[in-house]
């Protein structure tokens, strides 16, 4: 006998609902969201399932790749679409979501997402770390610039040690100005050791991608 599974999850607990081909209740109930006991769940309430579904969100990546490493047969359903249909229900709950997935998923009224790789949500991590740390340590030079121009002073250095240097020497002749600016300043140089390291791990991730060394070759790209 086929059974459907629709998972909701929550980040403490998930709730579960099993239903046959008919459409007809299995079994409902509550687990703590970990895969161990996600699949320790379906292998006793749900032997028989051919397909499990749960939406796309920020613990669906970790989901769907320990629950298919386990052999469950699961699939990550677009949110968007998914609340577009689960909104009609009357009383919005974890329970009657959870119901709804599992109709869904039996129906096959669903637009299935491709889950990335672990190692690709892991390079856009690091990139998207990097942008970060870039963009809040132009923000604290602008910040500086700001600061100091207040009082006519102009900072001309634009990059690295010249502006440290110069920022720290305009500082000396406003005391008044000189610990914040200073704060500043110690904030700057760590954001920017910081980004050092993230562009080293960079450079050796793309070092070792044969994609990258190939885009590397074309004209305007590499060096």
């Amino acid at each position: 006998m086929s059974e459907y599974v629709g998972l909701d999850v929550s980040m403490e607990e998930t709730s579960v609902c099993v239903m046959n081909a008919a459409g007809e209740m299995l079994w409902e109930g509550k687990v703590q969201t970990e895969p161990g006991a996600l699949v320790r769940v379906l292998h006793r309430r749900a032997p028989a399932a051919v397909k499990v579904g749960l939406e796309t969100g920020p613990l669906s990546t970790w989901l769907w790749h320990a629950l298919r490493e386990a052999e469950v047969p699961v699939v990550c359903l677009d949110a968007r679409q998914a609340q577009a249909a689960l909104s009609m229900r009357i009383n919005k709950t974890d329970r009657n979501d959870a119901v709804g997935l599992a109709q869904l998923v039996r129906m096959g009224w669903y637009r299935e997402v491709q889950v990335k790789r672990l190692a690709t949500h892991v390079d856009h991590a690091l990139l998207a770390s990097r942008a970060l740390l870039v963009k809040q340590r132009c923000e604290l030079e602008n910040q500086i610039r700001g600061l100091l121009k207040n009082f006519g002073l102009k900072v001309r250095a634009t990059k690295g040690r010249a502006f440290a240097q110069s920022v720290a020497a305009l500082a000396d002749k406003q005391p008044l100005l000189r610990t914040m600016v200073l704060a500043l300043l110690t904030a700057w140089a760590s954001l920017r050791l910081q980004i050092a390291v993230l562009s080293r791990s960079i450079q050796r991730e793309a070092a070792r991608s044969p994609v990258c060394r190939r885009l590397m070759t074309m004209a305007g790209v590499g060096r």
